[in-house]
């Protein structure tokens, strides 16, 4: 009766943050978290189910310490969290320059006093080098309290502790003068619950290393020491009078000359490629570079605006507009003007593939546009009071600079199209020669480094990503044959650890160039995700072969993911809450139990495509995919576990509260809570059939999915929707 009402009330847990997730997307997360999160039948739901599970728990007899550290670290966590919510408060106090206030809001809008008086003193925006893109927020200010005055600073990553109050970093007003200070007080909650973090971080890792426990008697046994698998999977990727531009060797000029483009100044080859590809989805176009696709808009427009080199996704939209796959710029005007005019009301407020590819289109004229204006050529560097900022041609220019350099600003580009026209690429080229000693001399201290240039030119002309998704995909394929004759197998583990190097080189490119660890966006995590996949299976393939073969498939898959749906490679500067050594840490440690977890499905469709084979070796092999599954099982809730503990110390840090439900947060837990289902295999006897494991370790996976990329995608209002 208590197992039963115990595990009806955890999975009705897990239920209602699912669905308050998707009720929040629509109302907006202040509301689910007063009206669900913070309710008093939520709260109840969770004294429900500690209780059932201290009872079952007592027995069962369970008498291992580190089993009972490890969940007495759950309920210290979740009394933590009660404190925080019966004994915590919060707001936000708005200062303005030179004026003190004693007053914070609450959620509510409710004003409060302060034990103290606060003055803004200045608020800063420190920006990336020669750019337009925030490094950083800080607001100096002054509290004024029992007639004594000191003056403190808080920033992103960095908040202020005065009388048990933490003050962060929060908004600020656009005309610099003001500022937006958050506040929190929380000095019972916090302590309590970081010596449940504590707790449970010292009892997952004793889990893992208990001579006595499940982790270390499978790791003991022979089970898992060969396994067959065979996954159909592959991709093959579709293939697709020219007109007058540049010679590849001006081109290539032309793309060594800086821009400032994605937040950074980067070589206009970067801006080229990105450019193509969102045009023509390639970045290439027929014999045509990406240095000359750009330069062929920017000084042979005429031409190229005939192009058929925009591409048009949606067969609906094709349809409705008469027009082919691909159609020039020229093509969306018609008689009666712009004719994705009609669509794009329309396509603001709706989510189908139609209004979609609406909206992409429309984007890519923007883009045209803009160019032909030359709003996006910021390549002329002057400093102004000891700042180097960067101008286009279509820039007001600042006083300070000279006449002649102003005329060469605005007349170089013109003329340079004067001398493309006329044939003199020779000139053209010097003419970009000279346009990179210029922003050498002006641009100095918001250049990047030589070896960043050079790092970026690598990776701007090798797709090592693409490359390898490709190959280790089909090589991944091609070793299950290998493996199940037993002959020649171990080249293949040789192969992957060439890949792993090309793809640590390429993880290490993206490093230089941006100057940190690449691991901000999903395109990044999706690497590091095929990188930790190789090392794992690297490390394993010795003791268990076949892991060489699920190395390959599965760094193949995420590789591939990386190139789907609305992953961006582009590099661009972390947001300034993102520059914190934490952020390192806690995605590193995610994507490892991401990993782990991916291999468990991959485990689960092996059992199901194997279960039926009549071959001995087959069928011996499917019966250990089980033990093997559980390997990897254990170390992945483990740094799931530690990762979400990482995390919250990151968001108490930065957002002065170790935990605010927001919904890749939330779903973190679930995705935690649904695995820690599969280790509790002698409580939840329908585990304990190797089919029904599997099977559910299949579904858990949707978990993942839903955390990664459903948060991303489908809640744009979560504050990890950059991730």
């Amino acid at each position: 009766m208590v197992k039963k009402l115990l595990f009806s009330v955890y999975v009705l847990i897990i239920v209602v943050m699912a669905v308050a997730t998707v009720i929040g997307n629509y109302t907006s997360l202040d509301y689910s978290i007063e009206h669900i999160f913070t309710s008093w039948w939520f709260c109840l739901l969770w004294a429900v189910g500690i209780i059932a599970g201290i009872i079952y728990f007592y027995k069962s007899r369970v008498r291992r310490l580190s089993l009972v550290m490890l969940h007495l670290s759950f309920v210290v966590i979740l009394a933590g969290a009660l404190i925080t919510h019966l004994t915590s408060f919060s707001g936000q106090i708005h200062l303005r320059k030179g004026v003190f206030t004693e007053k914070y809001v609450d959620a509510k809008n409710v004003s409060h006093n302060l034990p103290f008086s606060i003055r803004l003193d200045k608020f800063n925006i420190s920006y990336n080098k020669g750019m337009a893109a925030a490094m950083d927020y800080s607001t100096d200010f002054t509290i004024r309290q029992d007639g004594l005055s000191t003056r403190h600073t808080v920033s992103m990553n960095k908040i202020y502790n005065e009388h048990g109050i933490r003050l962060f970093q929060s908004s600020y007003d656009t005309d610099m003068h003001g500022s937006y200070i958050g506040i929190n007080s929380d000095p019972y909650g916090i302590p309590v619950t970081y010596l449940g973090y504590i707790l449970l971080f010292v009892s997952l890792l004793w889990m893992l290393v208990d001579p006595k426990g499940t982790f270390r008697r499978l790791m003991k046994s022979k089970a898992f020491q060969k396994v067959q698998i065979l996954l159909l999977f592959f991709v093959l990727p579709s293939a697709a009078g020219a007109q007058a531009t540049l010679s590849k060797k001006a081109a290539s000029e032309f793309g060594k000359v800086l821009i400032v483009y994605n937040g950074r100044i980067c070589p206009t080859e970067t801006y080229a490629i990105d450019f193509t590809k969102k045009l023509y989805g390639k970045a290439s176009y027929k014999d045509f570079n990406a240095n000359q696709v750009l330069a062929g808009f920017l000084f042979f427009g005429k031409e190229w605006m005939t192009e058929p080199i925009i591409k048009i996704k949606s067969g609906e939209l094709r349809k409705r507009l008469g027009v082919e796959e691909y159609i020039s710029a020229m093509q969306l005007f018609g008689p009666q003007g712009y004719i994705l005019g009609p669509f794009l009301a329309d396509a603001q407020t709706k989510q189908d593939a139609m209004s979609r590819s609406v909206l992409e289109t429309d984007d890519k004229m923007m883009m045209l546009m803009s160019l032909s204006r030359g709003d996006v050529l910021k390549m002329f560097p002057f400093p102004v009071k000891g700042y180097v900022n960067w101008y286009s041609p279509s820039d007001r220019l600042p006083a300070q600079m000279p006449a002649d350099q102003q005329n060469y600003v605005r007349n170089i580009l013109p003329i340079t199209a004067q001398l493309a026209n006329s044939g003199q690429d020779g000139e053209v080229a010097e003419v970009f020669a000279k346009m990179q000693k210029y922003q050498q001399k002006y641009g100095r201290g918001s250049m990047p480094s030589h070896a960043q240039i050079e790092a970026e030119n690598i990776y701007n002309h090798v797709p090592f990503s693409t490359i390898l998704f490709i190959l280790n995909v089909f090589i991944g394929l091609v070793s299950i044959y290998f493996l199940v004759r037993n002959v020649h197998y171990r080249w293949f583990t040789v192969y992957m650890l060439f890949s792993w190097l090309v793809l640590t080189f390429t993880i290490s490119l993206r490093w230089i160039i941006n100057g940190s660890i690449p691991m901000s966006n999903g395109y990044e995590t999706m690497l590091f995700m095929a990188w930790l996949i190789m090392l794992v299976s690297l490390l394993c393939s010795r003791r268990i072969p076949v892991m060489t073969t699920f190395g390959l498939l599965m760094s193949g898959l995420m590789l591939l993911v990386s190139h789907l749906g609305q992953m961006d490679p582009a590099i661009t500067p972390h947001m300034p809450v993102l520059n914190s050594p934490l952020l390192s840490l806690h995605v590193s440690v995610i994507m490892t139990s991401f990993t782990l977890l991916s291999l468990t499905f991959i485990t689960g469709i092996a059992y199901f495509i194997t279960r039926r084979s009549s071959k001995d070796d087959i069928k011996r092999l499917n019966g250990q995919l089980t033990a093997l599954s559980q390997l990897f099982l254990y170390p992945a809730v483990a740094t799931l576990a530690i990762g979400i503990f990482i995390g919250a110390i990151w968001a108490n840090v930065s957002w002065g509260t170790y935990w605010g439900w927001d919904p890749k947060e939330t779903w973190s837990l679930i995705t935690l809570m649904i695995y820690a289902i599969a280790l509790h295999r002698q409580s939840v006897p329908f585990m304990r059939k190797p089919s029904n494991y599997h099977l559910f370790m299949i579904m858990a996976w949707l978990s993942i999915l839903v955390t990664y990329f459903g948060v991303n995608y489908f809640m744009p209002g979560s504050m990890h929707s950059y991730a």
